[in-house]
């Protein structure tokens, strides 16, 4: 028996009808799901030292699930003291296992221990399906030791679907139970 997450199972047998039924399509295949997330940390810190971004990638590994790649400059800038080639962050792509385990995680637990926690805004669609927001600390994932972390540092996540309207991404969205604010 091999594993398949609950995200998976619900989006085949909840989630795909439902959208069938709310958009008319004439196929299952026309409706849209999630291809990948985008996992992507900036440490601006990291010109100073290096060992930064080696903290950031342990962490950026632990809460994906998946190992981390560092980000480099593309070029030289002098008023940042950023030379090319220098890691300035790190970044992880998740695909199928792992991106619906994420996913799972995301919104049943990390997302309602952030403080203040009301909801995501619904301004982060691109204009072709893509769903872009930020957490501003790694500190509300449960995988990340309080005590082993350095430096608060935010995350830019982006789930990237197969949608071709934003209308069409937002419900696909909210029938996985993204919390989106009113």
């Amino acid at each position: 028996m091999t594993y398949v997450p609950r995200l998976q199972t619900q989006y085949k047998e909840e989630i795909v009808p439902a959208l069938v039924k709310q958009f008319e399509y004439s196929s299952v295949m026309q409706a849209p799901k999630i291809t990948k997330i985008c996992l992507n940390q900036g440490v601006g810190k990291a010109v100073g030292d290096r060992k930064m971004v080696d903290q950031a990638l342990t962490e950026m590994t632990q809460v994906a699930g998946q190992k981390a790649v560092k980000t480099l400059s593309t070029k030289d800038v002098s008023n940042f003291k950023l030379r090319k080639n220098m890691p300035i962050g790190c970044r992880v792509t998740l695909r199928r296992e792992n991106m619906y385990d994420f996913l799972d995680r995301l919104i049943t637990v990390t997302l309602p221990r952030t403080r203040d926690f009301q909801g995501i805004k619904s301004k982060g669609f691109d204009g072709r399906g893509n769903f872009t927001f930020g957490i501003k600390e790694q500190l509300v994932f449960p995988e990340i030791v309080i005590d082993d972390v350095k430096n608060i540092n935010g995350m830019d996540i982006t789930i990237v679907t197969s949608a071709n309207t934003d209308e069409e991404a937002k419900a696909l969205l909210t029938e996985f139970g993204f919390p989106f604010k009113n």
